[in-house]
């Protein structure tokens, strides 16, 4: 019983949140490089080009670019079987067009591959992380079908170059954030949901032509899609609670049905039919859709969120309603551990294929103490409550589980606020809000007890 033997412990970044040198060895702009800083109450801020003046955090963030073999040793130590990680697009193809790439880029992750796979850790590799080129806008971005084109170009680069090195692959990071958060998904201008729906549309297209090509290169390679994990309880028993519960959940999960069954659901169809949006579908892209479905489906695990008759299906996030059951973080996350035992099950009974939690985690502003120590015991018991549920959905559910990658195994920049302060990591690293530090790296608590985590898989929480 327990966890499978070859489980896949370890940890995610994302690029754009840790690497830093945003325009070192070639690198072009991407969507994250001109989104200014922000806080719980003060939302990021999105300039189109670098204002002098302004601060944005992805600039410098950790500087896990010069960094790399530090943090890389420290992941080890903790005993990492699995380190997911983003490439950047544009230290690939600086503006996302180009017709060949920018062989430094490719160096970097050579070495950062060859750096995991020297502690014997599997690199995860998620191709699109919120780093859209901005050089990609001025064709629109993700609303004109070229940038499928430009994707494909960036896909069949890299499957070749880490090719037997690189095996497991996410081709959009929580996909279903591109109507939510256009620009920081996918770098789209456009705030009409028609856009949103034509721009989903292309990278569904996009990923689809990838996992075929990633088989065709290896059919060894894995390529999974990833899912932000949003999972809803009705408010109450009220059949309209639950009608509406329904209807807030299909908005999220019609981008797993897409990646994981290989066509439209009938619901989606009817929605865009009476929205008057009709898709830019040319001849052989149902077919690419069908033969493009993902090996496994990775996601998020953060909260859980209520639903109800007056919730409004505009903002994800702003359902109107809380649930009094559970306490929440200081940025208003719910903690509910038992919900990521529910997703799990929610998931594989609608899809029947492997499944991969590659974000779970607690962000909160933790306090280095003068003797270089951080006591973050509400860390350890945030995730030891979420792996007990996991673990019990493995052997009592039968789960097929590949592993699970906490998030921000060091701290970095928070996608959502950009701050430091907003801390997951169990490595403390010393920079803050305003990208000020020495940048020097602290063991946590925490890094002690997920290393005896990972040293028994899973048994000694």
């Amino acid at each position: 019983m327990g966890f499978p033997e070859k489980f896949l412990w370890g940890g995610a970044t994302a690029a754009n949140q840790c690497e830093g040198a945003y325009n070192v060895d070639g690198k072009g702009l991407s969507s994250s490089d001109v989104m200014t800083a922000g806080s719980v109450d003060r939302p990021r801020q999105i300039t189109k080009e670098i204002v002098e003046g302004i601060y944005y955090p992805s600039h410098n963030a950790i500087d896990h670019y010069h960094h790399y073999k530090e943090d890389i040793a420290l992941f080890a130590e903790m005993g990492f079987k699995c380190y997911r990680f983003s490439i950047n697009w544009t230290r690939i193809f600086p503006n996302g067009d180009e017709e060949s790439p920018n062989e430094k880029g490719l160096k970097f992750y050579d070495s950062l591959i060859d750096e995991c796979r020297k502690y014997g850790m599997e690199p995860l590799i998620t191709i699109s992380h919120y780093e859209t080129p901005v050089g990609l806008t001025k064709y629109g971005s993700w609303v004109n079908r070229k940038c499928v084109d430009f994707f494909v170009r960036y896909c069949d680069v890299i499957f070749r170059r880490y090719n037997g090195k690189v095996k497991y692959w996410l081709t959009f990071n929580e996909i279903n954030c591109i109507d939510s958060t256009p620009w920081t998904a996918a770098a789209v201008e456009a705030e009409d949901y028609a856009s949103h729906m034509i721009a989903a549309y292309h990278q569904f297209l996009a990923s689809a032509k990838a996992v075929q090509l990633a088989h065709k290169i290896n059919p060894e390679n894995q390529v999974g899609m990833m899912y932000g994990g949003i999972f809803s309880y009705p408010n109450t028993c009220d059949p309209d609670d639950v009608m509406q519960n329904m209807a807030y959940m299909q908005k999220e999960l019609f981008y797993c049905d897409v990646q994981c069954r290989g066509y439209y659901p009938n619901y989606k169809l009817k929605e865009l039919e009476r929205k008057n949006i009709k898709l830019p579908v040319h001849e052989g892209d149902l077919e690419d859709l069908r033969k493009g479905k993902v090996d496994f489906l990775s996601y998020s695990y953060y909260f859980s969120m209520v639903c109800g008759k007056n919730t409004e299906l505009k903002d994800t996030f702003k359902t109107g309603y809380k649930n009094p059951y559970l306490p929440q973080t200081p940025w208003n996350w719910t903690v509910d551990p038992k919900g990521l035992r529910y997703s799990l099950n929610l998931l594989y009974d609608r899809y029947q294929i492997p499944l991969f939690i590659v974000e779970n985690g607690m962000g909160m502003p933790d306090t280095l103490e003068e003797d270089g120590t951080v006591h973050d015991d509400y860390r350890i018991d945030y995730l030891r409550r979420h792996i007990v549920e996991m673990k019990k959905a493995v052997e009592l559910d039968g789960i097929p589980l590949m592993g699970y990658t906490t998030w921000g195994p060091i701290d970095l920049v928070s996608a959502g606020t950009g701050e430091m302060k907003k801390r997951y990591g169990f490595i403390y690293v010393d920079v803050d809000d305003e990208g000020k530090g020495s940048f020097k790296r602290y063991r946590k608590d925490s890094f002690y007890w997920y290393q005896k985590v990972i040293s028994s898989n899973g048994e000694e929480l």
